[in-house]
């Protein structure tokens, strides 16, 4: 689908991240997890960056989390104010969250996004969730404290999280695992689910 959408809001949440809740087109339905193309006028060229939807749900509006990394894109998009313009497309991405019974999300950096909205979306539909989270500058703590009190496990970290993944992964049935973030972490992840025993497959995206 390609859509011209409105800002609804542009909020901080976190050092150096926003989330940009959008408008959702008529007939848009991502998942958490899933991700869109947002595409902008900048610097007097066409630009487009790819954002994991943060939200737990598209009803009528969705949200994205953007790390600001310094670049000219997504210092332009934590500029914009409800009522602006831009352009999308999506859904895409096969690694999303669909009902599993149990979802354990390994996230680390910009990968918190889509860890609170399938932790979320696994509560709401009276599922269980787990999230361990690695970033030295945690984003989303009101979500992460959220899911603490709705009876998530919730492990946030700086350093090495092979302890938390072991005691987050039960081997329940349905249980799924889920990494996002940069490859480094990525690696580190999936070596961690495969210590702690985990025996599915893992849907994973890498942010390069």
């Amino acid at each position: 689908m390609d859509a011209t959408v409105a800002v609804r809001s542009v909020a901080v949440v976190g050092p150096d991240t926003v989330a940009v809740t959008l408008d959702s087109p008529d007939g848009f339905d991502a998942k958490p997890g899933q991700f869109v193309r947002l595409t902008a006028t900048v610097g007097g060229e066409e630009e487009s960056r790819f954002y994991t939807v943060s939200s737990p749900d598209t009803d009528g509006s969705y949200e994205t989390t953007v790390g600001l990394d310094g670049g000219e894109f997504s210092q332009y998009l934590a500029d914009l104010t409800a009522g602006d313009e831009i352009e999308m497309s999506g859904p895409f991405g096969d690694d999303y969250y669909e009902g599993e019974a149990r979802a354990v999300v390994l996230a680390g950096g910009p990968g918190v996004g889509p860890a609170v909205a399938i932790a979320e979306a696994a509560l709401a539909a009276g599922n269980e969730a787990a999230v361990v989270y690695r970033d030295d500058e945690p984003a989303h703590t009101e979500r992460l404290d959220a899911l603490r009190e709705r009876g998530a496990s919730v492990v946030v970290t700086d350093g090495d999280a092979d302890a938390a993944v072991a005691e987050a992964v039960t081997g329940a049935d349905g249980e799924q695992a889920f990494v996002y973030g940069f490859a480094d972490f990525v690696d580190a992840a999936v070596a961690a689910l495969d210590a702690a025993g985990y025996g599915g497959e893992a849907k994973v995206e890498n942010f390069g």
